[in-house]
């Protein structure tokens, strides 16, 4: 289970949980949950374990969010749109 607020949660059915850092306020937005679903699915169709995914797919939505926003309002399209930058940037270390 994925629990997305101030602090996101990520449990496992063992109760497992992983807690991420803060994403940004701006994420609070119509669609956004969307693509942070997009994403986690992505991740469980390449392999990942639910709550890997889950996790992963959280801190990834966040870091595309900041590249988004510049400290501004976003809209989920400017949050997919900033993923492929955001996951290279992850790759490249």
């Amino acid at each position: 289970m994925l629990l997305k607020g101030a602090v996101t949660l990520v449990v496992s059915p063992g109760g497992a949980t992983i807690e991420l850092p803060e994403a940004p306020a701006w994420l609070a937005t119509a669609g956004a949950g969307d693509v942070l679903a997009g994403i986690a699915g992505a991740l469980l169709a390449a392999g990942l374990s639910a709550d890997a995914a889950g996790a992963s797919a959280a801190w990834i939505h966040a870091r595309a969010a900041e590249d988004a926003s510049r400290g501004g309002p976003i809209a989920a399209l400017d949050v997919a749109t900033a993923l492929p930058g955001a996951v290279a940037a992850v790759l490249a270390g």
